[in-house]
């Protein structure tokens, strides 16, 4: 299936929000050489080109195997702001004018990096983003399921004295076995704080644990999600209450949730009226960021170009921004592709 040239324009000058992407799988192959030079870690690759050709995986957690590895190279404050910063340069190219950042505190911390030093070093190129960039954006600090919930308990200590500079919770890393009942406390600490609840269901685990999220965790919003096929009932549910799911295309194609982009049901599920997302997860393992996701879903599935300006439209509405912030967007939405319709 080729794409339209028409449609390739409309995907690149659309604003979008991102509102899935870990930070740290930003972490490009020669950032990650370029890291380790300066911090003087040794790596078992000898070049970029042969870190890149690993990633080539044959589920979340061979994924997740490396991930850790690669992380060992960020040690300092410096390090999490260019690793940042070098992320949120690329989404003014793509147009991505709001974004929702996950942090993995635990992946540093448990390395001895104290938890200010990712936070301030992140946080320094968010806010240089928003006001050179004009890109705005909100910062999740994710638990790790694969730990113990006591960990996670931990950590939330550890954030207590920087929750302005944090808005929300999310729950990440391997989903198989470690349902999200488990972090069940820890959400309802951070939700009795004000901090908005996100939480990864639905992707290697099974549709019951997008519904223990929502009901147990009581999260504004699932992460991929892509499960709920399996389960109409709750898909029923999920689009009644317009609950977000931050798709990721890619990512679900690279780590064999689906074995080709042609199976992907993010098409059928915003037909259906769920409120679906195009992200990138971790796009540095991935093969790209979210135009790259966009144009494979566009190349693989054929959407119509009314379904791309939804799916943009769906990023806003499913952000943490304010209403006025996101009408202003949706309403610049409708001029870009009022003004291509009009060109084309």
């Amino acid at each position: 299936m080729t794409t339209s040239q028409n449609l390739v324009e409309l995907i690149h000058k659309l604003p979008k929000a991102e509102l899935h992407l870990h930070i740290e799988g930003s972490l490009e192959p020669q950032m990650v050489f370029d890291l380790a030079e300066r911090n003087k870690v040794e790596l078992p690759y000898k070049s970029a080109g042969e870190l890149a050709r690993l990633y080539d995986f044959e589920d979340l957690q061979s994924f997740l195997d490396l991930y850790y590895q690669a992380t060992a190279v960020l040690q300092t404050e410096q390090d999490f702001y260019d690793l940042t910063w070098a992320y949120l340069k690329t989404c003014q190219t793509e147009k991505i004018v709001h974004a929702e950042i996950f942090f993995d505190p635990q992946s540093h911390t448990s390395r001895g990096i104290p938890f200010e030093v990712v936070l301030d070093g992140i946080h320094g190129a968010l806010a240089r983003a928003e006001s050179e960039l004009g890109i705005t954006s909100r910062l999740i600090m994710c638990f790790l399921r694969h730990l113990p919930a006591a960990q996670a308990l931990d950590t939330w200590k550890s954030a207590k004295p920087f929750l302005d500079r944090i808005h929300g919770v999310g729950l990440d890393s391997s989903e198989r076995d470690f349902p999200p009942r488990l972090f069940a406390d820890v959400y309802a600490l951070a939700r009795a704080e004000g901090l908005y609840a996100v939480a990864h269901a639905g992707e290697e685990g099974p549709p019951a644990y997008i519904r223990e999220a929502i009901e147990l965790l009581h999260v504004s919003r699932i992460d991929h999600g892509v499960r709920i096929t399996e389960d109409p009932d709750l898909l029923a549910q999920v689009a009644e209450r317009q609950i977000p799911l931050t798709v990721c295309p890619l990512s679900n194609t690279r780590l064999c949730v689906y074995e080709t982009m042609a199976e992907h049901p993010i098409l059928d599920l915003l037909d259906r009226g769920l409120l679906v997302t195009v992200n990138s997860d971790d796009p540095a393992y991935f093969g790209g960021y979210v135009n790259n996701n966009y144009l494979a879903l566009a190349e693989a599935l054929g959407p119509s170009a009314d379904q791309i300006v939804q799916l943009a439209k769906n990023s806003f509405k499913a952000s943490f921004l304010n209403d006025a912030a996101t009408m202003k967007w949706l309403t610049k939405i409708d001029s870009v592709a009022a003004e291509l319709s009009l060109r084309g």
